[in-house]
């Protein structure tokens, strides 16, 4: 006969320290002793590779993401809310080393590790809008396009978390719109890099879109990450794409049962169980704390109930026992609902009853999902009718079934709108994107994406009206050995060369700073604000960059540079022969250098402090 155990009993039998050991450092501790910690770990940073940053945020993601935290099961028994305090300190603590370095690429990776920990649930949501909207504006001003998707999937993900969910409909619909233009992969993140993040876009827009209910939808956009899975993801990766996919699964199917859809439901149901299956070889190689010696279907509650709603048994119980100490508030449903219809099957009604009442307990109504929790009422009503017997509870539960028959209607109705809604805004946004891309192309370089010399005339007509209140330097840019590349590899390869170098020097100079392509494969760059001086030193960090390139990126191209000042009234035509000059001083002297020009009078070169400064600040 098959033991059943109470809820109360399992929560306080899993206070131990066995229950999930880790695969990384948690270093949660919080309050002053992690501070100490921190402070003392600083220098350490400062040697470590921007590789080494990355990896350790994606292991702080991987502790935050499971739901499988010691924490929760000793203090869950109590009620206990668990702040997630120390590793978001943690990642903070890497956010800063990013910032300090200033490559955008890695502040982006870092800025959305730091969202994510934040937006897990209600309790951190509440105080993350500031995060989200760093990486927000960080992205777009960088013009990391993928990150500026990802960033709009995680505003929507707060703005469920916090009971707006119009709002994060339209967030998600603004995120795939983005992702609908085909977006060229940026070689600068490297191929494996691009791909983990195209993934992490698409199941954060997909993972919003199961949560509003829209899981027709959200399975399609999550499919689309298989192709990216293929390009060579870690285990990993591939683990948490199996992990999200099968709870859309579970939810679409208890979904599709409240609708009075069993046959279809219990598809969803086999092909959650299929993925749970699928899962196990990459989760041993996975970052997620785990205990080697034991299956994910085990440690993973998720995992477990699929498994347990694809073929409800007696087999399942001491398991989905364990795992209702481990989970989480949104996959907490899935396991007691799960949970109760093994019981079922074994002829533990009364358990099963008890069981699912001890959930609803346990949930917090701002965290639960409102049509998984009907889920769970409606279960509640099923079983209390096998129960019921002559005493009215057949009679009581009709009624209830009847009320959710009622909600799921409305719940029916409310999510074809929800879908109707989305792709309108998703078509709103993607015309809106293309007018903008069509308004963009005639001042941008299609090669490079650099403004083009339409712009170019533009904007330096604009600033050198400004020329008498502020400086403005002006560089011509011209690629060493660059024909080499050309006639030795192939105009492909040059073409290559021309976008990274392009976007090496763009990403080292400030947001306010014009980079553009003027022909062939020379660039001029506009630095308003900036006396020769510190314009020459900006140029020299920039050619340092381009020099310290990967040999496959840059195939050995360096940059001879020619920096001048524009003085009052002097136009266009004239300043930009004087800076080619010194451009070619540059080339004579070897290439790889910065020459800066100055005939003019002292007063036409103002130099002070101010200014200085005033340019010196942060790149963009």
């Amino acid at each position: 006969m098959v033991q059943v155990r109470s809820l109360a009993a399992e929560l306080s039998a899993h206070g131990g320290h066995a229950l999930v050991p880790m695969k990384v450092d948690s270093h949660v501790d919080g309050g002053e002793r992690e501070d100490s910690r921190l402070d003392a770990d600083r220098p350490a940073l400062d040697d470590r590779s921007d590789a080494w940053l990355v990896g350790r945020a994606r292991e702080l993601l991987a502790i935050t993401q499971a739901g499988v935290r010691v924490e929760a099961a000793r203090n869950v028994a109590a009620g206990d809310e668990i702040a997630n305090v120390g590793t978001i300190h943690e990642m903070d603590h890497l956010l800063r080393q990013a910032r300090r370095r200033d490559e955008p690429r890695l502040v982006g990776q870092l800025l959305r590790a730091a969202t994510v920990i934040r937006v897990i649930d209600s309790e951190s949501a509440e105080s993350a809008g500031d995060m989200v909207e760093e990486f927000l504006s960080h992205a777009r001003r960088n013009k990391l396009l993928v990150l500026e998707a990802d960033a709009h999937a995680l505003a929507g993900t707060r703005l469920l978390l916090t009971g707006e969910e119009d709002d994060a409909l339209s967030e998600v619909a603004v995120g795939l719109a983005m992702i609908d233009e085909k977006i060229p992969p940026d070689p600068m993140f490297g191929s494996r890099t691009w791909h983990v993040l195209m993934t992490s876009t698409l199941m954060d827009l997909g993972t919003v879109l199961a949560q509003l209910g829209v899981y027709e939808v959200a399975d399609q956009v999550m499919k689309r990450a298989n192709r990216h899975i293929r390009g060579g993801v870690g285990s990993h990766d591939i683990s948490m794409h199996l992990l999200t996919r099968t709870r859309l699964q579970l939810g679409w199917g208890l979904r599709l049962e409240r609708a009075g859809e069993a046959a279809e439901a219990a598809v969803h149901f086999a092909e959650a169980a299929a993925m749970a299956g699928d899962i196990e070889l990459p989760f041993r190689e996975s970052l997620f704390r785990r205990m080697p010696d034991r299956s994910a279907a085990d440690q993973v509650p998720v995992i477990g109930s699929a498994h347990a709603l694809g073929n409800p048994s007696g087999e399942h119980l001491d398991r989905l026992y364990g795992l209702l100490g481990l989970a989480p508030q949104r996959e907490l449903i899935f396991v007691g609902i799960a949970l109760a219809r093994c019981l079922e099957h074994t002829g533990h009604l009364e358990e099963a009853i008890t069981t699912l009442g001890d959930v609803q307990k346990r949930l917090h109504s701002a965290q639960a999902e409102q049509g998984l929790y009907l889920c769970l009422i409606r279960e509640f009503a099923r079983l209390s009718s096998l129960a019921g017997g002559d005493d009215g509870g057949e009679r009581t539960t009709s009624a209830l079934q009847m009320y959710v028959a009622e909600l799921e209607a409305q719940l029916s109705d409310q999510r074809l709108s929800r879908k109707t809604t989305l792709d309108t805004r998703r078509e709103h946004e993607r015309l809106s994107r293309k007018h903008g891309t069509v308004a963009r192309q005639a001042l941008q370089d299609p090669l490079t994406g650099l403004p083009n010399r339409r712009a170019l005339d533009e904007r330096l007509e604009e600033l050198s009206t400004q020329v008498g209140e502020k400086p403005l330097a002006i560089a011509l840019v011209d690629l060493d050995r660059f024909k080499n590349v050309n006639d030795q590899l192939s105009h492909a390869d040059g073409d290559d060369v021309l976008r990274v170098i392009a976007s090496t020097v763009r990403d080292t100079l400030r947001g306010s700073d014009m980079v553009a392509r003027y022909g062939g494969d020379e660039f001029i760059v506009l630095l308003p604000g900036a006396p020769l001086e510190p314009a020459a030193a900006a140029l020299r960090r920039a050619a340092d960059a381009v020099q310290g390139l990967p040999l496959d990126l840059s195939h050995g191209v360096t940059l001879s540079v020619g920096v001048v000042s524009l003085r009052p009234g002097e136009t266009a035509a004239r300043v930009l022969a004087r800076a080619d000059a010194a451009m070619y001083q540059a080339k004579r002297k070897g290439g790889n250098d910065v020459v800066a020009i100055s005939d003019a009078a002292p007063e036409d070169e103002p130099d002070t402090a101010e200014s200085v400064e005033e340019y010196s600040g942060d790149p963009a």
